[in-house]
């Protein structure tokens, strides 16, 4: 009796780490989930001590594979110094003790804004306060142009190692490790749109780091502190992430603790961002987006910077808007104005995956997707210039997150092939966009 027990638990299990929702196992052989669930963990914990261990430590296998991520970065756009480097010449001005330039900028860098004999920058503190090191890399001599291909590495390096830690919490296969692990950077639409290296890329990019660092702090190392920073990085360089604080203060609650720790730098940036839009315009609330020259008259702000009427134009270029064919080559390619994010990432389908080894993580999980959405589709401007649709990166720590609570142990054949169909996809883009004439403006 004993022994068709057992067997009747390992089979339970298997059924599950083959892709089967926990529910409907549970309920076919009569347990509560919650039991499933317990035998589940137990044989995840077993068969990784029995997976086949990689040559390298963990450590020295993290370095070289974000490394290596960094250096697909660094040589995917041709022109390592791009010219929109808005932050960077206000970091540089930091440098001299001022907030904005003296000095009126180059003609190209049109969204700076003129006010009271300075120009300023309408990108947040953070953003400016990051690119720091890189100004006293020029002062200093080191670096003479925007390194923008250098700090579009560091931030891909950057993603791929902090996501190697969020990983690490779970008991997963390599190769599901280094799936999710390369799938923000290789197998969406990150890698052509950070590639760009226009200081609007790169502050989506570290936003994209900043939550990442901060999800790994919580969930794998439970270091509040760190993980606040992180944060402190993603809504310092954009504004609108704020929004899925809750999701992150519930991932550490109740540790009264853990939730002050995180909260420091958090409130501390918070502050200075208020007095830093304090003595440029007047008002601790006003980031300037509004007086950059020009945008109060463009159509898509009439009902101001954020509007319910932005919704349907936000929404149908993240979800609906197609590729453009031709006759002649390259025959299919995108529209360089937006794009479904589901037809330049196909993997993006596994979202839908049932079942979840922890489902009050993957409700939070749902729950800052919904948060950053609003804030999203509600801004008037759907993004311009991009492929596919750019703000939607801000989504892609909490998309790891969904796939490392929903996915089986081990990979199957065919989510390789659609893996692999993305990373293709999204190298196309990006010789598309950065190497060819194909997809202009």
């Amino acid at each position: 009796m004993a022994d068709l027990q057992v067997e009747a638990k390992r089979e339970a299990v298997l059924r599950v780490l083959r892709g089967e929702t926990l529910e409907t196992v549970a309920s076919e052989v009569q347990v509560a989930p919650h039991t499933l669930q317990a035998w589940h963990d137990l044989a995840l914990a077993a068969m990784v001590d029995v997976l086949p261990r990689p040559a390298l430590s963990r450590g020295r296998s993290r370095l070289i594979l974000s490394a290596l991520v960094g250096a697909i970065y660094y040589f995917s756009n041709p022109e390592p110094h791009n010219p929109f480097d808005y932050t960077l010449r206000i970091a540089q001005a930091m440098l001299t003790g001022h907030l904005g330039l003296s000095e009126a900028p180059p003609g190209w860098l049109n969204e700076m804004i003129p006010w009271q004999n300075h120009w300023y920058s309408a990108f947040p503190l953070g953003s400016a306060l990051l690119m720091l090191p890189f100004a006293l890399l020029q002062r200093t001599g080191l670096s003479h142009d925007n390194p923008s291909a250098l700090v579009v590495a560091l931030i891909a390096a950057g993603c791929t190692a902090a996501l190697d830690v969020l990983a690490g919490h779970w008991p997963l296969s390599e190769g599901r490790r280094r799936l999710v692990v390369l799938f923000p950077t290789l197998a969406t639409w990150m890698w052509t749109n950070l590639a760009f290296g226009g200081a609007w890329h790169i502050n989506l990019g570290l936003a994209v780091l900043g939550q990442v660092v901060a999800l790994a702090f919580i969930l794998a190392r439970r270091q509040a502190w760190w993980a606040g920073l992180g944060f402190a990085m993603a809504f310092g360089c954009r504004a609108e992430t704020l929004v899925v604080l809750p999701a992150l203060l519930a991932l550490l609650w109740p540790d009264r603790k853990d939730l002050i720790r995180f909260l420091v730098p958090v409130v501390v940036l918070g502050l200075l961002t208020l007095g830093y839009n304090a003595a440029r315009f007047g008002s601790p609330f006003d980031f300037g987006y509004m007086h950059i020259p020009g945008v109060s008259n463009e159509g898509w702000y009439q009902h101001g910077l954020f509007s319910v009427q932005a919704v349907p134009g936000n929404a149908h270029e993240m979800l609906f808007t197609g590729w453009r064919l031709r006759p002649q080559y390259p025959y299919v390619f995108p529209t360089g104005f937006g794009g479904c994010i589901f037809l330049s990432c196909p993997y993006l389908f596994y979202l839908l995956r049932r079942g979840a080894r922890d489902p009050k993580t993957v409700r939070i999980a749902w729950g800052a997707v919904g948060l950053l959405l609003v804030a999203l589709w509600t801004h008037g401007n759907p993004g311009g210039w991009q492929f596919c649709y750019r703000y939607a990166m801000l989504l892609l720590p909490w998309f790891s997150l969904l796939f490392l609570e929903t996915s089986p142990v081990r990979v199957s054949r065919l989510e390789w092939g659609v893996f692999g169909l993305s990373v293709t996809i999204n190298l196309w883009a990006t010789w598309l966009f950065l190497w060819t004439k194909y997809v202009q403006p």
